[in-house]
This record gives structure tokens, sequence and C-alpha cells, in this order.
């Protein structure tokens, strides 16, 4: 069985997603973020017009060293010249609440969300055998948990069958009333809450450190953690230099948020 740690934490026993449908995907990215980044922090100080001198740039890690050096480093907090890079993800098939989550954080950030005012299909799949109902919703995997005073208790197979027939009923009873000519946003107030969810976000290379910040904490909800792990692949990959000096520095440490 696997098992859970007591803050809710990733399964302790593997390093695997806890959910075989989580998708994190780059739709856009800024090209040569780090060496944007050095351009604006250079036009801080610079007496000329950088855009002349962008033959003259160092390459893409040596740009990111000279930020972290100048801005990051010790504390410095310079964070400004950090908003000008931008990349874009396509987040899928989280819970609900995972979406709420994220989005409550919106300072540097945009969301455009999936609406089931649009799009309960899916639901009518499950209904008529098209879809499997874990593929629509989400439900925690069986092991151990705590909720927040510490209490430990067991969701077994079981249980979690139950809970996944409860959400095969709320697509039944979806299906019915859509057939009535009910309204779907109506109707979509009768599904279980953490059906399955996919937005698009953006954010720069700051607001992405602070989502982290706020969300990577090891306190945080287990599936925003998941959710964190997977974004932060593209991060290190997009911006390297400064994702090893956050994941040294800030990572998981639960600092406040720049």
């Amino acid at each position: 069985m696997q098992l859970i740690s007591p803050n809710s934490n990733l399964p302790t026993t593997s390093s695997e997603p806890i959910d075989p449908f989580f998708r994190v995907e780059v739709i856009s990215q800024t090209v040569n973020p780090q060496q944007v980044i050095y351009a604006a922090m250079h036009q801080d100080y610079a007496e000329s017009f950088v855009w002349d001198e962008r033959d003259q740039f160092p390459d893409e890690t040596k740009a990111g060293e000279l930020v972290i050096k100048h801005l990051l480093a010790g504390g410095r907090g310079h964070y400004g010249p950090l908003e000008h890079p931008q990349i874009v993800l396509n987040c899928g098939f989280f819970p609900h609440s995972t979406m709420q989550q994220m989005r409550t954080h919106r300072v540097g950030v945009s969301f455009d969300v999936q609406s089931f005012r649009y799009t309960g299909q899916r639901l009518i799949d499950v209904v008529e055998g098209r879809r499997d109902i874990e593929e629509v919703f989400y439900l925690r995997p069986i092991g151990f948990y705590s909720d927040r005073q510490g209490k430990r208790y067991e969701y077994t197979q079981d249980l979690r069958q139950q809970d996944l027939e409860w959400c095969l009923q709320g697509c039944h009873r979806y299906a019915e009333r859509i057939q009535q000519g009910f309204s779907e946003e109506h109707a979509r107030g009768l599904i279980a809450f953490d059906v399955r969810q996919h937005w698009v976000m953006s954010a720069n290379v700051r607001s992405f450190m602070h989502l982290l910040d706020l969300r990577w904490k090891l306190d945080a909800q287990l599936e925003a953690q998941q959710l964190c792990e997977l974004m932060w692949q593209h991060f290190k990959a997009w911006v390297p230099e400064i994702a090893n000096w956050y994941e040294t520095s800030r990572a998981k440490k639960a600092r406040l948020s720049p």
C-alpha cells in the first residue's frame, strides 16, 4: 500500500507522479530569457541604449550567472528585471481544487480555465461508456493521510471505490438533467467537486518563483506540490542558472514570497 507522509506530502515510497493523467506542457516561452533579464538589468545603470550593444551581450549561461550575482545572490532580492521573460503552460487533468489554489495567486500570472458551462460532454461520455470515470474525476491514491490537526486516517481501496461510484452517480444525474433541458451551468452543480480541469497559464520568471514559493512548500496540498513538480521541469530547462539558484536558495523552504 502506498504511504502518504503525515503532512500529506508526496508518497514516501515513490518519486513517480501520484496520478497518471497529470500533465504540464509548454505552449510558448521567451527565447534567451536570461539574456532578456540581463538586458533589463543592464539598462538600469547603462549610459547607452542597450539595444545597440546586443551583439556584445554575454551568452545565455553567463547572463544567468550575472543576474544571480547582481540581482539575487546574498538576499539582494532585486526582482524587477525578472518580470520580462514569459512562459505559457498548459496544465491538464488536475482536480478543480488545485486550479483554485493556483488561481488564487494572480500577481504576474494569467489564467484561462476550462469552463464546465461548455465542456460537460465528457460527463455524458462516462455515462455512455466512452470515457473512464478516472479520466474525468480525480480521487487521491489509497494510503495513509493526516488532517490539518495531525490526525491520521487510511484511505482504503473500498472507500475509494465507493467514491468512484459516487462520481459515477453524479454523471448519471448530470446527464439526466441535461436531457430534461437544464442548462449546463445548472447541471454542473450536481457533480463531484474534484472534476478534472485544464487551463492555460502564463507567468514571468518572478511570478513563477512566487507560485513555487507558495505551492511547492512541504506543507502545501499534495496535488499542488505535484503540479509544481511538473512545472519545475519546464522552468529548469528554460532558465537553468536561475533555477539552480532557486533550488539551492528557496525551493520548498517556505520563505516569504517576493
